[in-house]
């Protein structure tokens, strides 16, 4: 078989697999309140759920990253096939917050099992222009997303309770299953495949920088989406139309990310998502009626490059870290929204309480309380202007190391 007619078709079962990932996030956060209801769950302890869901992922991208020059990708997809699979269905059959918080972290660790994977294959297969095609695999988060979250919107509106939403992504999980298991893998190529010197470079300053960033950019991301249904459920608009709308700009940004990448360098495109997002996330904060449909366009551009591009710099600017470097940075996303995830529900919970008591009636305190967390998750933006500030000033020195890269 042509050798780039393989590829493609690697490179499409990757898409789908990550489609599979978006779903979940994306269903999740539209019956978050469902799940609250059946079994009785305030806000924190729904951060908590969320946040098995966003720590399964980083502890698979460890372990994925560690095993990646001995395992390869094909079993690690196995690992996220067989997860998904387990995740899934016992979510659907969940008893109670202790079965949600296991079948969670299964989910999470099939999707950082996919990140795992599949960014170091795309890295291997498309080494002349590594970030824009990990933007373009990375299309299929937001774009999995929208799928997810206006199949989680229809069945909704039709009476199709919350189970039957969990098992409809068991339909795409079994289509990449499929496509995987019958594809022959291509052997490493162009990544650092010694794991000691993947190890050796993980002490680089500039990477021990970018994780601390990669903590700071997946929070600006996954924080305001994956609350969505809580923060704006009463704000008189659509929470899961508002983020369709906001993962389909996305996903037509990661698409065309190409030549912005090439224009500005990821350094550029990285400090301007910074100073988009934080203008943004304000904005929805203190915005009301259809001017948060605007604050929504602003933040979807502002958040659209931040996860690919960092997994690309890392590639790219310090690729001897290898596979395991990518996947760190991944995990180390996943891991800072996890921790993340109960203090927005606290905060979620405290606001409204205080609302509550000034006597305030029951939506108006969770439109209050949402607000308010909206307006604490503009500091972590903003504190990325700073540091990707630094990055921008050294950024000829930097580019002395970079992998050349094609448009």
């Amino acid at each position: 078989m042509d050798n780039s007619i393989s590829k493609n078709k690697l490179f499409t079962a990757a898409c789908i697999s990550l489609i599979v990932t978006a779903m979940t996030f994306a269903i999740r956060a539209g019956i978050l309140t469902d799940l609250g209801i059946q079994f009785n769950l305030s806000d924190t302890q729904l951060g908590y759920v969320n946040s098995l869901a966003f720590l399964g992922f980083p502890v698979a991208t460890v372990i994925g990253g560690l095993l990646y020059n001995f395992l390869g990708a094909r079993k690690l997809m196995i690992i996220a096939f067989l997860s998904h699979l387990i995740g899934l269905v016992m979510t659907i059959y969940a008893g109670g917050f202790t079965t949600l918080l296991v079948s969670s972290f299964f989910i999470g660790f099939a999707n950082g099992s996919v990140e795992a994977a599949c960014n170091p294959l795309i890295a291997d297969m498309y080494t002349k222009n590594r970030t824009a095609m990990l933007n373009k695999f990375h299309v299929w988060f937001p774009g999995g997303i929208v799928i997810g979250a206006l199949t989680s919107k229809f069945m909704s509106d039709f009476g199709l309770g919350w189970e039957l939403q969990i098992a409809v992504m068991l339909i795409p999980t079994a289509i990449y299953g499929y496509l995987f298991f019958k594809e022959e893998f291509p052997e490493s190529e162009h990544i650092e495949t010694d794991t000691s010197v993947n190890i050796q470079s993980l002490f680089n300053p500039l990477f021990l920088l970018i994780v601390a960033c990669m903590t700071l950019t997946a929070i600006s991301e996954f924080g305001p989406q994956q609350w969505i249904e809580r923060i704006l459920g009463n704000s008189g608009v659509n929470p899961m139309l508002i983020l369709a709308m906001v993962t389909g700009i996305m996903a037509l940004g990661r698409y065309f990310a190409g030549p912005i990448i090439h224009k500005l360098n990821p350094i550029g495109v990285l400090l301007m998502s910074a100073i988009l997002t934080t203008g943004a996330v304000f904005y929805m904060s203190i915005a009301e009626g259809p001017m948060i449909y605007f604050g929504a366009i602003l933040f979807a551009f502002g958040v659209c490059y931040f996860w690919p591009t960092m997994i690309g710099f890392v590639s790219e600017y310090i690729p001897k870290t290898g596979a395991l470097g990518m996947s760190l940075v991944g995990g180390a996303g996943m891991l800072s929204t996890s921790i993340w995830q109960p203090v927005i529900g606290s905060w979620l919970d405290a606001e409204k309480e205080i609302a509550l008591a000034a006597g305030v009636g029951q939506d108006a305190a969770e439109l209050i309380a949402g607000k308010a967390a909206l307006g604490n998750m503009a500091y972590f933006p903003l504190a990325l202007i700073f540091l990707f500030g630094i990055l921008f000033v050294f950024r000829k020195n930097l580019e002395k190391n970079r992998i050349p890269q094609t448009a």
